[in-house]
C-alpha cells in the first residue's frame, strides 16, 4: 500500500511538474481572426523558398525558417489586390512538442489564410489561421538549405500585368 501511495505521489509529481508551455493554446474564433487579421484571402502558393537554418537552444535542434510566395485569388479583407503577390513567413516546430504551433503552405496549393503584416512580409494570425484547403500541393516536400526554393511554374500569360 505504502508502494503504491509513493508511485501515485510520484506521478502526481510529474504531471504537476509539466511545463504548461507546451499545451495547446485555444483556437481563435472566426471572428477574432477576422478582426486581428491585416490581410485574409484565398492564396494560390507559387513558390517556398528555405531562408535561414537556426538552432533551439531547449529542443536542441536545428529549425528551418521559410518564405513562402503566394498570389491572392480573391481578398476578403487588406490593401493587396487580388492577383498581387505578397510572402508568408513560417518555420518548422521541434519535434516532440505538442501543438500545430506553426502553419506550413506548400506549392501548388490554394489555401484560405489569415495573416497578420510583418515588416514586408506576412505570417499567419494564428495556428488556426490556415483555412479550407481548395486545391491540394503539388509538391509536399520543403527544401532544407538556406536559398533553396521549389516551386510551380507559372503559365506564361496566367499573371496578371502591371501597368
Amino acid at each position: 500500500m505504502r508502494r503504491m501511495l509513493r508511485a501515485l505521489g510520484l506521478l502526481v509529481l510529474i504531471m504537476l511538474g509539466a511545463n504548461p508551455a507546451l499545451a495547446l493554446p485555444a483556437p481563435m474564433s472566426d471572428a477574432d481572426l477576422l478582426s486581428k487579421s491585416d490581410l485574409v484571402a484565398l492564396v494560390r502558393v507559387l513558390s517556398v523558398t528555405c531562408t535561414a537554418i537556426t538552432h533551439d537552444d531547449f529542443s536542441k535542434q536545428d529549425i528551418a525558417n521559410y518564405s513562402a510566395n503566394v498570389e491572392l485569388i480573391e481578398v476578403i479583407k487588406g490593401d493587396v489586390a487580388k492577383g498581387g503577390e505578397v510572402n508568408i513567413t513560417f518555420h518548422e516546430i521541434p519535434k516532440g512538442l505538442l501543438g500545430p504551433w506553426s502553419v506550413f503552405y506548400y506549392p501548388g496549393e490554394m489555401v484560405w489564410t489569415h495573416l497578420v503584416k510583418e515588416g514586408d512580409d506576412y505570417t499567419t494570425t494564428w495556428w488556426n489561421g490556415r483555412g479550407e484547403v481548395v486545391n491540394k500541393a503539388v509538391i509536399t516536400k520543403l527544401p532544407t538549405t538556406p536559398g533553396e526554393t521549389v516551386g510551380i511554374k507559372r503559365l506564361r500569360g496566367e499573371h496578371p500585368s502591371h501597368d
